[in-house]
């Protein structure tokens, strides 16, 4: 009765339009006071939850990521991706793809990436003739390559997550070549519907000009090495990489490149401080919604469930997937991170499947449902920006779902697509 209390609760809240983090809260102190608990033990569970050095690290992931949107990085990463792939069969689709690559992995954001690219190449692509459904879609689908390639703050939570036993070295590095791997597919499924649509090419500017904008890109580049660098090395703490990324980035886009000017500052603090309590919030709440998931034996009954129905690990695997990706498209990513975790982590790991190998392949399937209605964040904002109905963008996005999905598959069955850099760098 006490498992019924909190997810009915829980369920209550998400329907009539509560935020996630207060009905995970209030189900939480529902359950306990049923329990016979003093619905205190919510809040010190939730304190407890948040009350982790390596979650340090977020504020700072974000705050960094804050200043590169605003700073007049992210123009700079989509002019070295024009130069470098933008005289390819739809250049521009190209361009947002691997603009996406680029900046995703700095700031580690698939909303900074859809604000900062898709406000740039959206109306340009429709310009150049690119029917705007297909503009947002790529912008869209593409931008969820920062919650996978590293360093990303949703990777810091999924740390946490689990237990705090799984290296963040290990985790950011397990990232790369799926996020890579995702990018690739996108771009031959952009590539194919530009053949099909006869979208426009873009001049090859010269190996003159790729090199000039590399070399104005590359200072950008060192604010992710010196997040990711600094944590592989063991020079840093996961948390003091992402201070001094932080602090790079401030000093890079205001004295080096004068890109960030007093009104943007402010606007990146801003940001960076309400996405930070959005995140702490759900943090906080979730631990205590997670406790009570461990003391209820969910992810043993779950794990059974999924055994009644199959002891194939192809097939329970494939019904986590399949499980992930319809919560995902109804759940804020965060607090799926850390509800799941827990409950599914322990019954991977008896398939004997890596906890980083999982965690890329919560983040992806959690990605996917960023780019799904109902509640598509990404799909959102990407449609505000291309000022295009969501009805209208879900009716050509379907090609780039395939190409995710694709990438999901060889990440969930093929271990080394996730493992083979670790095992490479960290031993």
């Amino acid at each position: 009765m006490g498992l019924a209390i909190l997810l009915g609760v829980f369920a209550l809240g998400v329907v009539i339009g509560m935020p996630v983090a207060f009905a995970m809260g209030i189900a939480a102190a529902s359950a306990f006071w049923y329990e016979g608990f003093p619905t205190l033990i919510t809040f010190q569970r939730a304190t407890a939850g948040v009350s982790v050095f390596s979650l340090l690290a977020i504020p700072f992931f974000i705050f960094a990521g804050e200043i590169m949107l605003h700073g007049g990085i992210a123009k700079r990463l989509v002019r070295l991706a024009s130069a470098m792939v933008g005289h390819l069969k739809g250049g521009l689709a190209m361009v947002n793809i691997f603009s996406s690559m680029l900046f995703g992995g700095i700031s580690g954001s698939a909303v900074a990436d859809i604000s900062a690219l898709g406000s740039l190449l959206v109306p340009v692509m429709k310009e150049r003739g690119y029917r705007p459904d297909f503009a947002v879609n790529v912008t869209v689908t593409s931008s969820i390559a920062g919650i996978v390639i590293p360093p990303s703050h949703n990777m810091i939570i999924f740390a946490v997550a689990a237990g705090g036993g799984l290296s963040v070295s290990k985790l950011f590095l397990a990232g790369v070549l799926p996020g890579v791997l995702m990018c690739v597919s996108l771009a031959i499924a952009a590539y194919i519907l530009s053949v099909k649509h006869n979208y426009p090419s873009e001049p090859f500017p010269g190996w003159k000009v790729v090199g000039e904008t590399a070399l104005d890109a590359i200072p950008g580049f060192f604010t992710a090495v010196i997040i990711v660098g600094g944590t592989l090395s063991g020079i840093f703490t996961v948390t003091e990489s992402g201070a001094f990324g932080a602090i790079y980035a401030l000093l890079l886009t205001a004295f080096f490149y004068r890109s960030l000017t007093v009104e943007n500052f402010f606007i990146a603090v801003k940001g960076a401080v309400r996405t930070t309590a959005m995140v702490m919030i759900l943090i906080a709440f979730a631990s205590s919604f997670a406790y009570l998931l461990a003391l209820y034996q969910v992810p043993e009954k779950l794990s059974n469930l999924l055994v009644a129905i199959s002891e194939n690990p192809i097939m329970i695997l494939l019904m986590i997937n399949l499980i992930l990706l319809i919560l995902g498209m109804i759940m804020d990513m965060a607090a799926l991170i850390l509800i799941c975790t827990p409950i599914f982590l322990p019954i991977v790991k008896d398939l004997g499947m890596d906890p980083a190998q999982f965690g890329i392949m919560l983040l992806i399937n959690l990605g996917i449902g960023l780019c799904t209605p109902p509640v598509g964040t990404c799909l959102f904002v990407g449609c505000a920006v291309g000022r295009i109905k969501i009805e209208e963008a879900m009716k050509s996005i379907f090609p780039f779902y395939i190409a995710i999905f694709g990438a999901l598959m060889l990440v969930t069955y093929v271990p080394q697509v996730s493992l083979w850099l670790p095992s490479v760098l960290l031993n």
